[in-house]
Order: structure tokens, then C-alpha cells, then sequence
């Protein structure tokens, strides 16, 4: 088990700029996830740990040692690849293999770590079968069998499960997950997935354009977001203008008490979970707003309104709808915000601590 630290990391290609004085402490046992839009550098920071190529400036520390100075073979870290990267010639005890032949074991260690790194990823009993026999999912857990075999230090997995169907996606990350557990290893993971992020990691790093967002639990993360961005990328989110002043908040035509020392433009945010419908009672601490139903997606366990209001169109998800929701398009309704689930930002993104509001 191993802690990493990270201070001011940056990284450029020519005259762009891809990392901007990046700054982690990820505990000894952690499952850290990068999460994050193609292009935000999530990879980049991942690929610079790992040694395959260097950083312009920064300190990146493994258990208190600097390791930036040590090519990659020899920093002591476990890769998982998004492509697999499995040799298709060798079969997969000779995959798994791999590494520890590297590192001139003896033969017996070899195969015991071999095959239990295979029972781990349940692929015990295919020892001699070649990739290529193999279907995408079990290709991967050859790669996640490799890396876990040499016991490394720090684990780290970039988009390994990308090129899975939904289904296979699930039941790996869950195996990725309880493997980690199991093991109390280190790992740093990559994904632009916000629901694999959420799924399996302890924390969350959001990345956008090379900086850090916000970090935090995955509760944290899709509760709590503490920049418009997190809370746009992460899950959905409705935003609409308001107006703070004097202790009220403008939504549309409403306005309703707001205990917050602050005026002027800002953003409202609400989960499209939190958005009742007019079928709800109105209670206290409640905006209302008119609107009007332009479409509903239904995917069974719940569907999805899309609804014009007085104050900009928003989604609103309901759970398990009845039959009578079906077929409301172009109807008029009533929607409602409660107050305690709103989330406020400036214009410059950053959020707006309500205090009891929240």
C-alpha cells in the first residue's frame, strides 16, 4: 500500500497547455478516479505518473520518495490500458506472466501468482487459451490480472472499460471494485463516465482544461458541487437565471425568502430528481413556477419531462410513473423547486454557500 502526492504538476505540448499546477494527496488503499471531458488531461496526468513521459515542472511523491526521476519500469506501477494491450501470440498465463518473467522470479512463484491473479479475475482454467478465443471483457481482465500480478505499488487504469458493451462495463467495474477492496491497493482510474466515477471510486477528481474542478466523495461530488462545471458534468442539472436581493430570490416572476448576504445575477441549479410536479402538495419553501409539457421520455422505472417554464426549460424525472403521466405533452402544469435542493452559482462559476438555505 502506498500514498501519492502530487504538487504543482504541469505538463505543455509546444504552446498548449494541458496541466496547470496540479496538486493531489491520494491516501495509501484510495480507488482515486480522473473523471472528466476528452481533452481535459485526465490521461496526460495519468501518463506522467506512470513515466511515459515527463512533466515540465513538478514533484510527484510515492510513499515520501520522489519517483518523476525514474523511467517507468522502474517506478513500481501496475497498468491497465483502455486497448487491452495484451499480446495476442502468448497465451494468458504467458500474458499474465509477463512482468514477473521481467523480473526474474523464480518458475513456481511465476505460476502461483499467475494463476492467482487469474482465479482473482475469474479467468481460472483458461491458462492456455490464446486472446484472440477470448471475448472483450475477458481481454481485459487478462490486463487486469497482468498489472495485479506484480504486485505493484500504485494501480493505474485509463478508460479500461470504454470498449464494453453497457452490460460487460457493469460487471467489470463491479469486480474492478471489489478486487481493489480486496487487495487495498492504491489506484488512480480514468473515465469520462460520470456514472462508473460515481460507482466505484472513494473520491472523485473532476477535471476541466487541464485544472482541477473539485474534489471530493462521490457524494460530495453530485450533492455538493462546489463549481458550475462538476455540477454540469456530473449526472444532469437544470440551470435557470435568478436574482438575489435583499434576503429574496427572483426565479421567473417568483420570489421567495433566501437567507443569504449576497445580491445579484446568479444561477439556479436543481437535479432533475428534486423537480415535483403539480401532482405534489405545495409546501413551504417551495418555488412555483408555470409551464407547460413539451415532451416525455419514459425508460420504464421512470420517465423523463422536458417542460417550458416562465423561467427557461427544465427536466424533471419522475419515479415509477403512473399511466396517467403518459401522453401530457403540450399540457399545462405546475412545477416546483424546493428551496433546500437549489444550488446557486455566480457568474463566474464558482458556487454560492447558502448557508441555511441548503
Amino acid at each position: 500500500m502506498a500514498d501519492l502526492k502530487i504538487q504543482g504538476l504541469a505538463k505543455s505540448y509546444k504552446d498548449v497547455r494541458v496541466l496547470e499546477n496540479i496538486d493531489l494527496d491520494i491516501a495509501s488503499g484510495e480507488f482515486f478516479t480522473l473523471l472528466g471531458p476528452s481533452g481535459c488531461g485526465k490521461t496526460t496526468l495519468l501518463r506522467t505518473i506512470a513515466g511515459f513521459q515527463h512533466q515540465d515542472r513538478g514533484e510527484i511523491i510515492v510513499n515520501g520518495q520522489r519517483i518523476d526521476h525514474k523511467p517507468a519500469h522502474k517506478r513500481d506501477i501496475g497498468m491497465v490500458f483502455q486497448d487491452y494491450a495484451i499480446f495476442p501470440h502468448l497465451s494468458v498465463a504467458d500474458n499474465v506472466a509477463f512482468g514477473l518473467k521481467a523480473r526474474s522470479l523464480p518458475k513456481g512463484e511465476i505460476e502461483a501468482r499467475v494463476n492467482e491473479s487469474l482465479k482473482m479475475v475469474r479467468l481460472d482454467g483458461y491458462q492456455d487459451r490464446l486472446p484472440g478465443e477470448m471475448s472483450g471483457g475477458q481481454q481485459q481482465r487478462i490486463g487486469l490480472a497482468r498489472a495485479m500480478a506484480i504486485r505493484p505499488t500504485l494501480l493505474l487504469m485509463d478508460e479500461p472499460l470504454s470498449n464494453l458493451d453497457a452490460k460487460l462495463r457493469i460487471e467489470l467495474r463491479e469486480d474492478i471494485r471489489d478486487i481493489q477492496r480486496r487487495l487495498g491497493i492504491t489506484t488512480i482510474y480514468v473515465t469520462h463516465d460520470q456514472e462508473e466515477a460515481l460507482a466505484v471510486s472513494d473520491r472523485i477528481c473532476v477535471m476541466n482544461k487541464g485544472n482541477i474542478e473539485q474534489i471530493g466523495t462521490p457524494f460530495e461530488i453530485y450533492r455538493k458541487p462546489l463549481r458550475r462545471f462538476a455540477a454540469s458534468f456530473v449526472g444532469t442539472m437544470n440551470f435557470l437565471p435568478g436574482q438575489l436581493e435583499g434576503g429574496r430570490l427572483r426565479v421567473g416572476s417568483q420570489s421567495i425568502d433566501y437567507p443569504v448576504d449576497a445580491s445579484g445575477c446568479v444561477e439556479v441549479a436543481i437535479r432533475p430528481e428534486n423537480v415535483a410536479l403539480a401532482s405534489a402538495p405545495l409546501q413551504e419553501g417551495m418555488v412555483a413556477l408555470k409551464g407547460e409539457v413539451l415532451k416525455i421520455t419514459f425508460l420504464g422505472r421512470e420517465a423523463h419531462y422536458t417542460l417550458r417554464t416562465e423561467a427557461g426549460e427544465i427536466v424533471a424525472q419522475v419515479a415509477d410513473p403512473a399511466q396517467d403521466f403518459i401522453g401530457m405533452e403540450g399540457r399545462a402544469v405546475e412545477v416546483r423547486l424546493p428551496l433546500q435542493k437549489l444550488v446557486l452559482f455566480h457568474p463566474n462559476g464558482d458556487v454560492l454557500d447558502a448557508g441555511q438555505a441548503r
